[in-house]
């Protein structure tokens, strides 16, 4: 079977994960990269071995490329005329505009949580909604936080049968390479209630009944959620089987913040560095197990989410889903995480 041949518009914080993650499977590849202008992360792509295009089709911005010593293939349009599938990792709220554009040339596309469930009608994640995107023409993979919201509660639901869930997004305010963003000396609640990352959850499993409030405080490293879920009468779970039913769930790591000494979100990233991932990437959930407690029918728990990072496998998982080139979703998830540790070598 020949690969998959991906196209990745936008090689910023989110492409240029999904380029290597893509780069690292047996059954895709990436044909090409696009950026807006030359810069440092054309560099990048040539270390990589990415063929580089620009993201708009003038010629003027296209011949902008040689004049700094960077070999530009042409572009946008160029590029998806060879593609199977289009990635878009471009900034948000520009999917209207791209999206026309896939759509003229009869490609695939995936975008990111950035753009809204309207775009597409379809949003993605592995573990809730894999099935439904197969050979669709396009979707999204939903948002950092959404994606972790779904990693925790999708095992409870389909163990329940039901859940009501409140949840408070603890934000980030920039990622680390952001120098126009804030707040630093405050914190910013998000005053449109519900925030749109419980409702965003719906998109993918519509049978979790879910709120949330968002507030942004002055860090990098991660975004923290505090999730209060009520289970149904008879759910027959405890404090211990929920932890164990999380520890066998894929891309979850659960650990005591006491044990482990790992009690902040400084900690959780500094185990990622050694796990060893280029840019010192967690793709699992994060789960604090002594944060965890089941009260009668209601439970409590704390989990954090790398931002820059937890759907990036997702993405692969989604090309496969698109292409109906594998319909189990726990397969699609052990061959992408094994292929990314491997290229890794870790």
């Amino acid at each position: 079977m020949s690969k998959v041949k991906v196209a990745i518009n936008g090689f910023g914080t989110i492409g240029k994960r999904v380029a290597d993650a893509i780069d690292a499977q047996d059954d895709m590849e990436v044909i090409g990269v696009t950026k807006t202008g030359p810069s440092f992360g054309c560099g990048l792509a040539k270390k990589r071995g990415f063929p580089l295009y620009c993201t708009f089709d003038d010629k003027e911005k296209i011949s902008s490329f040689s004049d700094q010593g960077y070999n530009c293939l042409g572009g946008l349009s160029d590029l998806l005329s060879i593609a199977d599938v289009v990635i878009d990792c471009a900034p948000g709220k520009m999917g209207a505009d791209n999206l026309a554009k896939y759509q003229a040339a009869d490609i695939k596309f995936i975008f990111q949580g950035g753009e809204k469930h309207s775009l597409t009608g379809l949003s993605y994640t592995s573990c809730a909604n894999h099935s439904e995107n197969l050979n669709a023409q396009g979707t999204r993979v939903v948002s950092c936080n959404t994606t972790g919201l779904s990693r925790t509660l999708v095992p409870l639901y389909e163990h329940c049968g039901s859940l009501k869930v409140e949840c408070t997004m603890i934000r980030r305010a920039a990622d680390p390479g952001d120098s126009n963003k804030g707040p630093i000396n405050a914190i910013k609640p998000v005053l449109k209630v519900p925030s749109h990352h419980g409702p965003d959850v719906m998109t993918v499993k519509p049978e979790i009944q879910i709120n949330s409030l968002a507030v942004a405080v002055p860090t990098t490293l991660m975004h923290v959620h505090s999730i209060i879920a009520d289970l149904p009468d008879g759910h027959g779970l405890t404090t211990d089987s929920i932890i164990d039913m999380w520890r066998k769930s894929p891309r979850v790591i659960v650990m005591s913040g006491k044990e482990d000494r790992i009690p902040t979100t400084a900690e959780v990233m500094e185990m990622a560095r050694d796990i060893g991932r280029k840019w010192g990437d967690l793709h699992e959930i994060f789960v604090w197990e002594d944060g965890v407690k089941l009260l009668e029918n209601r439970l409590y728990y704390f989990q954090a989410i790398h931002q820059e990072s937890d759907v990036i496998p997702e993405n692969v998982d989604c090309v496969r889903a698109l292409m109906g080139t594998e319909t189990d979703w726990k397969a699609s998830v052990e061959k992408t995480d094994l292929a990314i540790s491997e290229y890794y070598g870790i």
